[in-house]
């Protein structure tokens, strides 16, 4: 088939090196348009149109629906994958086969824009993929194909997404013999959730909560926008931690250096910090940052 990808995140890479090598036609790749990120404000590319330049893939990067629906006249089928966009209806209409999307999770769970950081916060000890039909709803149409995957205790956001990735690649070519070979989708059951974008305020750690859910959310918001909290007025991201298994007692938010463990309370046990990001300064470990910061006695974090 003739094949375009309209995708923006790394996670997308997997399934194009597949795609290039596969026996499809990778017509060309439909990316966000550069944007300015940085201190220097300068004009970056996404990793998606990097892969297009890199490999001498057509690329576009569109700003109007015109622009995307003639990107989409002469293709067989359009996979999208965290492209970023809600295509119209009408779009959806102009490939021969329509188009379909790989989303990380298992359908109907986790319908959105985040549905692996979601699914660890709830602290969910499965995910997946799932290959659907796009329609004009949000992660509502019909599925092809889905994978099973379990998410290890120790796994964030970061290496699931990673796995999922890898995952999505048989579910891609799973969904495209089924299409070629005239399948019809499953219709998606079961109980609908909504994984919605994380602000950085909810990323905010609040210390009254249980250790268990406070870890949850560390993994989950990890690479971003990444669980955070303060640290003598200044804000002090964490990215890794696990959880404390002595009687140690401690107060919510307060901070102790044990042997070779800087610990901090919760309402319900403590966890010990294992790396972290002071403002202003790089990732490092959280006991080389205890040794500069000298703790007073109960000092908190909050």
């Amino acid at each position: 088939m003739r094949l375009g990808v309209a995708a923006t995140p790394e996670v997308a890479v997997p399934t194009l090196n597949w795609l290039k090598t596969s026996g499809h036609t990778l017509v060309r790749v439909i990316s966000q348009p550069d944007k300015a990120s940085g201190r220097g404000q300068e004009m970056n590319s996404s990793p998606v149109s990097q892969w297009a330049k890199t490999n001498s893939i057509e690329l576009i990067t569109p700003t109007t629906v015109s622009e995307i629906d003639g990107a989409l006249s002469d293709l067989d089928l359009l996979i999208t994958i965290g492209y970023g966009r809600i295509l119209p209806a009408t779009t959806l209409l102009i490939p021969k086969f329509g188009c379909i999307n790989l989303h990380f999770s298992l359908l109907p769970k986790y319908r959105g824009a985040a549905p692996v950081q979601r699914a660890i916060e709830a602290g969910e000890t499965e995910s997946g993929v799932s290959v659907f039909a796009l329609d004009p709803g949000m992660d509502t149409g019909p599925i092809y194909t889905s994978i099973t995957v379990p998410i290890d205790s120790t796994m964030r956001s970061y290496e699931l997404l990673e796995k999922l990735s890898t995952v999505g690649v048989d579910a891609v070519r799973d969904a495209l013999v089924a299409i070629e070979g005239g399948a019809t989708p499953t219709a998606q059951t079961g109980q609908p959730t909504l994984a919605a974008k994380i602000t950085r305020e909810e990323a905010r750690l609040n210390w009254n909560s249980s250790a268990d859910s406070l870890l949850n959310k560390i993994r989950a918001f990890y690479p971003q926008p990444q669980a955070w909290t303060n640290f003598r007025g200044q804000p002090l991201k964490i990215s890794a931690a696990k959880i404390g298994e002595s009687d140690l007692n401690l107060e919510p938010g307060e901070l102790r250096v044990v042997g070779k463990d800087c610990c901090i309370g919760s309402a319900h046990g403590f966890l010990i910090l294992e790396s972290l990001t002071p403002a202003g300064k790089k990732e490092m470990s959280a006991l080389d940052w205890s040794r500069g910061a000298r703790f007073e006695s109960t000092e908190r974090c909050g």
